[in-house]
């Protein structure tokens, strides 16, 4: 049974911020013109194990036992033309540790507020359908993220690297005629920020995916390369000023994303639950995360 246009960019609209971790947050399917999509998620982030460099170690930094966080996300998109979308995604995130003990920046052991505001223009270049009924669709997007929650950037427990990013993203996707589908990403990110050299940072992603009108599953793996930057520990860490340096530090990871939605409402209310987790990494969290989300579609 084949899903409607209308039910699969519900469910895509939804997925593209269930995984927190995801790099590459865009999409190959698009809504209809003057099609608006809103969603909300929460999901939750622990870990205990921290990569320093690329040796992955017990326990955090500065002792600070299980560090966890709380995302609320609201997510909106809307179809500009039949091949052309804009969509935004703003955060909100509570951070704190276990252990209760204070970052050794900011002097604090929770941590909470707005984090950046992502904005996405999406096109599509191509969509051919082939002899047998597949399809094979090409298209990118560029976008922009602010960093408009004035969080303080340094330090262990910050939300964010508070550095404005440019992203270039394209994209291929091959849809079977049974709805089975294998799509392909690369995103490059320019980083500027006034109080830190932020490394700019690739980042790749291969999806494997199907749908019908009953539920959209799809697994991924995401990875992003940082093309500079110095590692935990080392002496140029020591000397930019430990904790108060981690926005310039080289920042690698590869997770694995697992996602599932479920329509519940008259093809416009729906319900979707993710798992991440981080498999390696970089200056990175080995951190696993939880996500459920609502959205709702209108015309």
């Amino acid at each position: 049974m084949q899903a409607t246009p209308r039910t699969l960019i519900m469910m895509l609209c939804l997925l593209s911020i269930s995984s927190i971790t995801a790099q590459t947050i865009i999409n190959g399917f698009f809504p209809k013109k003057n099609d608006l999509t809103v969603a909300t998620s929460y999901s939750t982030k622990s870990y205990d194990n921290f990569f320093r460099g690329e040796i992955e170690t017990p326990g955090n930094p500065a002792n600070m036992g299980e560090i966890s966080s709380s995302i609320f996300s609201l997510y909106g998109e809307y179809g500009i033309l039949s091949w052309l979308s804009t969509s935004a995604n703003l955060p909100y995130i509570n951070i704190e540790n276990e252990t209760g003990a204070l970052d050794p920046v900011q002097q604090v052991s929770q941590v909470e507020g707005v984090q950046d505001l992502n904005v996405f223009l999406k096109a599509r270049v191509l969509d051919k359908k082939l002899k047998n009924n597949s399809r094979i669709a090409m298209g990118g997007a560029t976008g922009v993220t602010l960093p408009v929650g004035g969080y303080e950037a340094a330090g262990i427990l910050s939300l964010g690297s508070g550095a404005t990013v440019f992203d270039g993203c394209g994209f291929v996707q091959f849809t079977t005629a049974s709805n089975l589908f294998v799509e392909l990403q690369a995103v490059y990110s320019l980083k500027n920020s006034s109080d830190f050299e932020v490394p700019d940072a690739f980042g790749y992603s291969a999806k494997l995916g199907y749908y019908n009108k009953w539920f959209y599953a799809h697994a991924k793996i995401g990875v992003q390369n940082s093309l500079s930057g110095f590692d935990i520990g080392s002496q140029e860490f020591i000397a930019a000023g430990g904790a108060a340096a981690l926005p310039e530090t080289e920042v690698d990871y590869a997770n694995l994303n697992l996602d599932l939605y479920v329509p519940v409402y008259k093809k416009s209310i729906g319900i979707s639950t993710g798992y991440a987790v981080n498999m390696e990494g970089r200056n990175y969290d080995r951190a696993s995360s939880f996500s459920l989300g609502l959205v709702y579609k209108t015309n």
